[in-house]
């Protein structure tokens, strides 16, 4: 078992793994996204059996007034015939490090309201709900 950065060599792997938390995301809007997010320094790490992720994450390191200097994941997924096995709970560990290394105060996420059983994994995880997060589209104009 591995876990490590990965690199936008790498993206084709990634996005069969991510496509399970993702899945009406295109690959073509995934690589663009991607290349949008790396003036924040989007970081993605995975956790590897022979050559094959399992786990995925992607991170960064933000700063702001409520959270101060904190690590998001913004993604967090393990392919779904290798769930209940740990490699969430072990992706988060290194997570945890990671952000220790980083002088980082909180590790932070955002969990979509119908996901129970990610909820349950995240506070059995030390994770706290601490607000709702609201969201509004933008309608944009097209002539």
């Amino acid at each position: 078992m591995q876990i490590r950065e990965m690199n936008l060599k790498e993206l084709e792997i990634i996005y069969e793994v991510l496509k399970e938390l993702r899945p009406a995301l295109s690959y073509k809007e995934f690589e663009d996204l991607i290349y949008d997010m790396r003036h924040m320094e989007y970081t993605m790490i995975g956790i590897f059996e022979s050559d094959q992720l399992i786990s995925y994450a992607g991170v960064a390191i933000q700063t702001n007034l409520y959270h101060k200097r904190h690590l998001y994941i913004f993604d967090l997924v393990t392919k779904s015939s290798f769930r209940s096995q740990g490699y969430g709970k072990m992706m988060l560990e290194y997570l945890h490090d990671y952000a220790r290394v980083a002088a980082c105060e909180h590790l932070v996420l955002s969990s979509g309201m119908q996901r129970e059983d990610a909820h349950r994994f995240y506070e059995k995880e030390g994770f706290d709900k601490k607000s709702y997060l609201f969201v509004k589209a933008i309608e944009h104009n097209t002539f």
